[in-house]
């Protein structure tokens, strides 16, 4: 009987052992399956073929577009980009109407910056927040221009490319006056006081120590230049300084070519400073780019040189004024996360040493990029390092009814520098004019 209970017990044993072996490996299997399959879903998605639609302007006047997709198809084989090609003088209001009726892009370049805060209203724009933080992108490294593109906490565009203005000279202008070349770290006062030593001759010889170009911008930049105020205002007391200084070298040193005869004349100014008349300009990067085109093509002569934009003495060297051109991700757009390797890629330190061998300037100024744009044929000494600023305040903030009181400022400063306004009753104008805006 014992024997018998052994040999059944024995059995039993056998038989659990065995479905469990077989549950054992059945569970196995279905593990393996899923594993398998899981991987297979996402190898699919990754190998998943997508084609980005990005809108940008004039992209077939120039090769670097092209350049950089195909750089980023390299590194991403299946990602091609479609670029939406629309004509600069049409793209704002086509890009509009597309995002307003529901367009597929995925990515855009956006013109005027200033028109960033209407689309992120009407929820065109997606939050690049997640995307930034698991990538640890350094906002920083925008020198002040990624922040315009914040609201309500999100960040809803990078900064691309960017202009900003400096200080350019006329080296025998100085040199005739034995006046050493202007530094990066020159204040606006010494900027004043600068102008009325290299000043020299009469009529037509004259040479002016300075340009203040008729732009509006030319003078109320540098009163944005400190990052306190911006153009849209409740009170614009704090422009006045600088149309003292403007209204001084203009009407008192005689040093600044006056406001009337370049805007009557409509006197544009590559003219004057191209011709050997005026010693210092305070002028935007672009100009760069045509000194060196009209003295390769013989068109002018002159040693120029240039420098960090002066300053108030009330912040360090380095505070600049300028424009940014921002990318975003459509909030409507079907492959976000490949929009985002997109944005990252044309907006990274690798973009910018690239673009920057292109004559442009990438929003972010890393040494090889700045090293670029100096080693350029035809660019002075010293180019790296008067480009290397600290922070870039937008001329146009992004704000609301940014474009009607940047025309109410034009008309104002147009009368207080003709001087049909005193300085006081312009700003003043100017802060009742922009008030019946704002409070409208």
């Amino acid at each position: 009987m014992q024997k018998r209970l052994t040999v059944l017990i024995l059995s039993m044993i056998l038989v659990v052992t065995m479905f469990s072996g077989c549950a054992k490996e059945k569970a196995t299997e279905n593990v393996d399956d899923s594993t398998k399959s899981n991987q297979t879903n996402k190898t699919e998605e990754t190998q998943k073929d997508i084609t980005l639609k990005v809108a940008v302007w004039d992209n077939s006047s120039t090769e670097i577009g092209n350049d950089l997709a195909a750089k980023f198809t390299e590194k991403y084989p299946n990602i091609k980009v479609e670029y939406i090609d629309i004509a600069s003088t049409e793209y704002t209001n086509k890009l509009s109407i597309m995002l307003n009726g529901g367009s597929d892009l995925d990515v855009f370049y956006i013109k005027d910056a200033d028109t960033t805060l209407s689309m992120y209203k009407k929820g065109q724009l997606h939050d690049l927040s997640s995307y930034i933080e698991e990538n640890k992108i350094d906002l920083a490294k925008y020198n002040g221009l990624a922040e315009n593109f914040q609201f309500d906490n999100g960040t809803y565009g990078l900064p691309y490319r960017t202009d900003y203005y400096i200080l350019y000279y006329n080296k025998d202008v100085f040199d005739a006056a034995s006046e050493p070349y202007p530094s990066n770290d020159m204040t606006w006062d010494q900027y004043v006081e600068v102008a009325a030593r290299i000043t020299s001759g009469e009529g037509a010889n004259k040479v002016f120590g300075a340009l203040t170009h008729t732009w509006n911008a030319c003078v109320q930049n540098w009163a944005v230049q400190e990052g306190k105020n911006t153009i849209v205002s409740d009170d614009y007391t704090f422009m006045k300084p600088y149309y003292e200084r403007a209204l001084k070298m203009q009407n008192e040193d005689k040093s600044a070519m006056d406001y009337a005869t370049l805007k009557t004349s409509n006197i544009h100014y590559s003219g004057p400073f191209l011709n050997g008349q005026v010693g210092m300009m305070p002028m935007g990067t672009w100009f760069m780019n045509t000194l060196i085109l009209k003295k390769a093509q013989g068109e002018t002569d002159i040693n120029w040189g240039v420098a960090t934009l002066p300053h108030d003495s009330s912040i360090e060297a380095g505070y600049t004024v300028g424009a940014t051109t921002p990318i975003a991700m459509n909030a409507d757009g079907k492959n976000k996360d490949a929009a985002w390797k997109f944005i990252e890629f044309v907006t990274n330190e690798q973009a910018a040493a690239y673009i920057s061998t292109q004559g442009v300037l990438p929003s972010i100024l890393t040494d090889e990029a700045l090293g670029n744009v100096s080693n350029a044929e035809g660019m002075p000494e010293g180019v790296a390092e008067a480009l290397a600023v600290k922070n870039i305040e937008l001329d146009r903030p992004i704000a609301a009814h940014v474009l009607e009181v940047n025309k109410i400022l034009g008309e104002e400063h147009g009368l207080i520098m003709f001087g049909e306004s005193t300085i006081d009753e312009g700003l003043e104008k100017i802060k009742e004019r922009v008030s019946e805006i704002i409070n409208d």
